[in-house]
Parts: C-alpha cells; sequence; structure tokens
C-alpha cells in the first residue's frame, strides 16, 4: 500500500494537470496494492472548501464518499497510537499537525508517502514514493 497526501489525494480524483506524470503512474502501478488514504485528509479537504480554497464538482461531503470508492482506495483511521507517533517524530519536522498525522500514518503502516509538499519530502524520516 501507499498513502497519498492531501493534495494527491485531490489531483487524482480530480485528475488534475498539476499532478506530474511519473507521480500518476507510480499510483497507478500500485493500485491493485492500495492507495491510502487517512481519514485526516478528508478533514483537510473539508477545510479547504470551507475556506474557500478549494472548489469541488459536488457538495463536500459527496466529492469524499465518492473519492473514497475510487479502485484501491483504503480509508485509514486516525487511531491513538498514530495520535501518539505524530508527536513523537525523530528529528526536526514543521508544527503542521495534519502533516505530522499523515507522516506518522505512513510509518505506521510502513509506506511509502506520496507528495510533493517539499517540507515533506525534506524529511528523512518517512519513505517517500519516487
Amino acid at each position: 500500500m501507499i498513502l497519498l497526501d492531501t493534495h494527491v489525494w485531490i489531483w487524482w480524483v480530480q485528475g488534475a494537470a498539476q499532478m506530474p506524470p511519473n507521480c500518476r503512474a507510480y499510483i497507478q502501478a500500485h493500485e491493485p496494492q492500495g492507495l491510502g488514504v487517512s481519514v485526516i485528509s478528508c478533514w483537510e479537504v473539508a477545510k479547504l472548501v470551507e475556506r474557500g480554497r478549494l472548489a469541488l464538482p459536488h457538495p463536500v461531503d459527496q466529492w469524499i464518499r465518492l473519492a473514497l470508492a475510487y479502485p484501491g482506495v483504503r480509508l485509514l483511521p486516525f487511531s491513538p497510537e498514530i495520535a501518539v507517533e505524530s508527536t513523537r517524530l525523530p528529528g526536526t519536522f514543521h508544527r503542521d499537525p495534519a502533516d505530522q498525522i499523515l507522516v506518522a500514518t505512513a510509518r505506521m503502516y510502513n509506506c511509502p508517502l506520496v507528495t510533493m509538499d517539499q517540507q515533506i519530502r525534506a524529511y528523512s524520516h518517512v519513505q517517500i514514493a519516487p
């Protein structure tokens, strides 16, 4: 399984041009093994819509339901273990709680995180998908 960062999940579902072709190919290749989406990404999508930073073709609750039904997508919970891990990340990591939760989720599931976020990509204590 691979874990999709929130923006990658949005780009994947929307067919966005921002997604690099190699990233799209990587996700397609890993679809049979599972595309993890953290429940925190559902919250982030809803917050982006609430703040007017993201426009979706459907109401946010419907978009999330449809996006979670995509082939290979697995909704990953925000467990107590992930909550604690997000506060104990080794080394130095930035203070965005959602990013901390995503990194902790990838670490707990021992799976690569697909992200274009340069702060996450620079963090050496998580597997980053190419």
